[in-house]
């Protein structure tokens, strides 16, 4: 298993904006840089993304459908999946990426204050579950990406 050290960077600059985690910055291009740097410097081997995602603050002040429209959730999938694409298109071994995370969950360091999951979990309501416009995006997306995705294997 390969381990990488990350930065948030580069020459003093910041590479990307930073999300609710202070560790955590957005980089798109960054997963597109690494899966072709895995690919030449370690002879291309198969790649799984099992954790990719961006969390925001749970503020407890916003209306469920205000909670719900997560709209920088999309634009960083989005982002991602372009360049992971563009990555497989040249050639870089990747046969698996799992979104982070399928739901709203605790957060060992932070704990119910990040919210991460496409699924809204409605902590004061019997931990109802909501999906929200992430949710719908993906769906959407692999419904009409999987198909072209198989084919090509």
């Amino acid at each position: 298993m390969l381990y990488f050290m990350m930065t948030d960077e580069r020459n003093g600059i910041p590479i990307g904006p930073k999300a609710a985690s202070e560790w955590l910055s957005v980089y798109p291009k960054g997963i597109h840089e690494l899966l072709l740097y895995i690919k030449t410097k370690y002879n291309n081997p198969l790649i799984y993304i099992t954790e990719n995602g961006i969390d925001e603050f749970d503020d407890p002040t916003l209306s469920l459908q205000e909670a719900l429209a997560d709209t920088p959730r999309i634009d960083y999938y989005y982002d991602h999946l372009y360049f992971l694409q563009t990555a497989i298109k040249e050639g870089a071994n990747v046969k698996g990426y799992f979104a982070w995370s399928l739901l709203d969950n605790f957060e060992w360091t932070f704990g119910y204050t990040l919210r991460f999951g496409i699924n809204f979990i409605d902590y004061n309501d019997g931990l109802k579950r909501y999906p929200k416009l992430s949710a719908m995006w993906f769906k959407n997306f692999l419904q009409h990406n999987i198909v072209t995705s198989v084919d090509s294997c």
